[in-house]
């Protein structure tokens, strides 16, 4: 069996990417690996960030590990929040004010288009692999549904009428794009 570590505290995520990956693989988390450091995300791309997390489990515990990040990138606001998606509005910020900023800044915009990207990060075997996922959609004027998380109220998937919030579970992880980073994750685990 191999062992990956995920660098992430979040048991849900470990849980969900481990029934993806199926039999074979044991998949860690910070906490059962003893890391109970918080690692800042310094990094000004997101690309550095999921890399500075990979890093360090790998240097501080030896273990081959993955790691991602997540941004929303809106064209009218010249690709922000981009890698400041989390702390938008602030240090000590709840996604509800991330949210209200983002539409008071985009109040009166008839451009809405945006982007989640994630990035995954992969260190195996002393080899790093980045592997990318992206959704394209809108911003709505308003929040709307009371799934998902973070900017999901005011995200529109490209090909949809609903956000990211008014769709089942199911349905937004088949187009989501953490979904799609973590596919091509997989499939180069698979190999």
């Amino acid at each position: 069996m191999r062992t990956i570590v995920f660098a992430t505290a979040n048991p849900n995520k470990v849980r969900e990417v481990g029934a993806s990956l199926g039999p074979g693989f044991s998949i860690l988390s910070l906490p059962d690996i003893g890391c109970t450091e918080e690692i800042a995300e310094t990094g000004l791309t997101l690309e550095e960030n999921a890399l500075i997390k990979a890093r360090y489990v790998k240097q501080h515990f030896g273990y081959d590990c993955f790691s991602e990040d997540t941004g929303l990138e809106i064209q009218a606001l010249d690709g922000a929040p981009g890698v400041y998606t989390a702390r938008f509005a602030g240090p000590d910020c709840t996604p509800d004010d991330n949210i209200n900023l983002t539409l008071k800044k985009m109040q009166g915009m008839t451009t809405r288009a945006a982007r989640f990207r994630t990035i995954i990060a992969l260190i195996s075997g002393g080899q790093e692999t980045l592997f990318e996922g992206i959704i394209n959609g809108q911003i709505a004027t308003e929040p709307s549904g009371s799934g998902g998380f973070g900017y999901d109220p005011i995200f529109i998937p490209e090909g949809h009428f609903t956000t990211f919030a008014e769709m089942p579970l199911e349905a937004k992880k088949k187009i989501s794009h953490r979904g799609r980073a973590v596919a091509k994750l997989m499939d180069f685990l698979k190999v």
